[in-house]
Formats: structure tokens, C-alpha cells, sequence
């Protein structure tokens, strides 16, 4: 009598690698597939322009840390440091 196959396996299980090799090629961070080294980080040129899309479109930011006022801004109008009111050096 033939084996029977496990029922409850997943595609994944069955597209499973050994520890090494499932580990040499990294995945594209966009769509997951394995990374072609002509676009990496990404698998394609499609993934690619989806990336940079999403970087001109603003889905992707940097965080930036709001900065105190500089004494730049508490100088009074019209004048430069360094500076008098009357433009001579200090």
C-alpha cells in the first residue's frame, strides 16, 4: 500500500528549505519573492518602482526630532550676530 501524504501541509512546508539555503537569499521587501541581484534590495524593476514610489509619495517618512530655537531666533529684527545695530563688529 502506498504512503499517504500528510493532509494538513501547507505550500510553505512543502517549498521548505534546509537552514542554509532558505537563508542565502534574502527576500524582496516588497512582494517577498527571492532577490535578484540586477535590482537589489528587490526582486525586480517593478518592486523597485513601487519602493521609490512610495518614497516620492510620502508613504514612507524619517522621523525628525523637533530641535530648540537656536538663539538665531531671540536676536532682535534687524540685527546679525557678531553684529550692532549699526552694522560694526563687536
Amino acid at each position: 500500500m502506498p504512503a499517504e501524504k500528510p493532509k494538513n501541509s501547507s505550500p510553505k512546508d512543502a517549498s521548505a528549505k534546509s537552514g542554509s539555503e532558505a537563508k542565502s537569499t534574502p527576500a524582496c521587501p516588497i512582494c517577498g519573492q527571492p532577490r535578484e541581484l540586477a535590482y537589489r534590495p528587490f526582486c525586480s524593476k517593478r518592486c523597485a518602482d513601487i519602493d521609490l514610489n512610495r518614497w516620492l509619495t510620502g508613504q514612507y517618512a524619517i522621523p525628525v526630532e523637533e530641535e530648540e530655537p537656536d538663539d538665531m531666533e531671540n536676536l532682535m529684527p534687524g540685527t546679525t550676530p557678531g553684529r550692532d545695530s549699526s552694522g560694526q563688529l563687536n
